[in-house]
């Protein structure tokens, strides 16, 4: 769902599979047919909305955060957050860690806003450098 300063809300509703948003990916800025099966909302019978409890999921508040601050940590945030993932997946961290890796990088690398795409490239090497060395000196 995106939500826009006028205040209304648009959504973007597909079957749960990962096949969808791939294929979107991948043919941007068309469609392309995928084998999936179309969202049967009578099916579905109904949708639920609750709020997020942020204490529960620290990524979420992490990714609202890094979104509104803009600039750089949004690329910050996914290169940490790549790096701790593949730490969890090796069975090198624990689930648990992954948010307090992400939290502690942006508390530690803070670029400026990046204006080219070689700049994001670099910031996204550098927060994955300091991700690495912030888990092998813990």
């Amino acid at each position: 769902m995106v939500e826009y300063r006028d205040g209304s809300t648009l959504a973007q509703l597909g079957p749960s599979d990962m096949r969808v948003p791939i294929a979107s990916c991948l043919a941007w800025p068309r469609r392309m047919d995928t084998p999936c099966a179309p969202l049967d909302l009578p099916a579905l019978g109904q949708l639920t909305f609750e709020a997020t409890d942020e204490d529960r999921f620290p990524a979420t508040r992490l990714a609202r955060e890094a979104a509104h601050a803009g600039g750089a940590a949004p690329a910050v945030l996914n290169a940490a957050n790549e790096v701790a993932v593949a730490r969890f997946l090796a069975g090198q961290l624990p689930f648990t860690r992954i948010a307090a890796v992400v939290a502690e990088t942006l508390s530690r690398y803070s670029p400026a806003a990046p204006h080219a795409l070689d700049a994001i490239l670099a910031i996204d090497a550098e927060a994955r450098a300091k991700a690495t060395e912030m888990l092998e000196t813990a």
